[in-house]
């Protein structure tokens, strides 16, 4: 049996919690780690006892197995070429790219090459969106007419990270649009959506919201809200609801999730709110992390290729058009 040696570029909050799971997944052989931070890099690979590359060259020529990729997103094009261009399969956090016609180079540059690329969408390996999208393709909800998405995060991210986000739709939103178009099955054909600043100046600044609301209609009629916001102080807030002519589906209704309600004699959760989505999504990270262990190995298709990504890109550059001209957008004007 051929070693496994995965390599990984960012060290980062996200890239250091990857790391740690690779150590722990059966069969890996060994990780290596690199960040243009050099310092960073070699402090995780010293707290978790594995490898350091100098630099990203150093990782690219270590003779890997796979490559993930967790670094700031105006380096991703580069870095998942690169190693497509060496035969190295890649697993890529989101988004591809900063922008449509960036995303657009890589989706055509691998896609001629029969190396593999998954796109880090950790939602798909969530076990209550399993069950949903079971749900829906089962029949057991009758036809689907409405979707209610929630994203509500406790606090802001750090004020240098917004201008570098690609603001509140492709950051934040794209886990929505991505996952609201894998559990139904069915495409987005036209977006609404508005925001507002209420919260620190930055947002403005950097011509970003911190609130959002959007409405999504479907290529079969079906219509999906998508709530977003940074400042949800009763905690990290992840829902989806799917409601259908026969039942409906809740995905994030547990003791954990921070509502509360007023109703008299109402019990309050006894358990607290996930802190953040590294906390929430931890079981799927595990489980993304493994599925990529198959790709690399060639015995499974990526499941979530470039492709797939873009689609859920379009959704979030035709709400950040409709916001800032405040009118509907169909998809079909930012596809190219």
């Amino acid at each position: 049996m051929s070693t496994i040696r995965l390599g990984l570029a960012g060290t980062g909050r996200i890239g250091s919690s990857h790391a740690e799971t690779l150590t722990t997944l059966p069969g890996v052989d060994s990780v290596i780690v690199a960040d243009a931070d050099a310092q960073r890099a070699r402090a995780t690979a010293d707290k978790l006892d594995i490898e350091f590359a100098p630099d990203i060259d150093a990782l690219l020529a270590a003779d890997l197995t796979g490559l993930i990729i967790t670094t700031a997103t105006d380096s991703h094009p580069e870095l998942i070429t690169a190693a497509v261009d060496r035969g190295i399969p890649v697993f890529c956090e989101k988004p591809i790219a900063a922008d449509i016609l960036g995303t657009l180079a890589v989706v055509d540059r691998v896609a001629s090459s029969p190396v593999p690329v998954q796109i880090g969408f950790q939602r798909r390996f969530d076990a209550g969106y399993r069950a949903a999208r079971a749900a829906v393709a089962s029949g057991d909800l009758g036809w689907v007419h409405t979707l209610r998405a929630t994203t509500l995060d406790p606090a802001p991210p750090p004020a240098e990270y917004i201008p570098r986000s690609g603001g509140i739709f492709r950051d934040c939103g794209v886990h929505d649009f991505d996952i609201i178009r894998w559990v139904t099955g069915r495409e987005v054909t036209e977006v609404y959506a508005t925001g507002a600043n209420r919260g620190e100046q930055f947002f403005a600044d950097s011509g970003d919201v911190d609130t959002a609301a959007v409405v999504l209609r479907l290529d079969d009629g079906a219509l999906a809200t998508v709530s977003l916001g940074r400042y949800n102080g009763a905690g990290y807030d992840v829902r989806l609801e799917v409601l259908g002519s026969q039942g409906n589906a809740i995905v994030g209704l547990d003791d954990r999730a921070p509502l509360h309600s007023v109703e008299p004699g109402y019990p309050a959760s006894r358990l607290p709110a996930y802190p953040g989505f590294m906390d929430r999504f931890h079981p799927a990270y595990v489980e993304e992390l493994a599925a990529f262990l198959e790709v690399a190995a060639g015995t499974r298709p990526s499941p979530c290729t470039p492709a797939e990504a873009l689609e859920a890109f379009y959704i979030a550059e035709a709400c950040e058009q409709s916001r800032r001209e405040s009118r509907p957008v169909r998809i079909s004007e930012v596809r190219h």
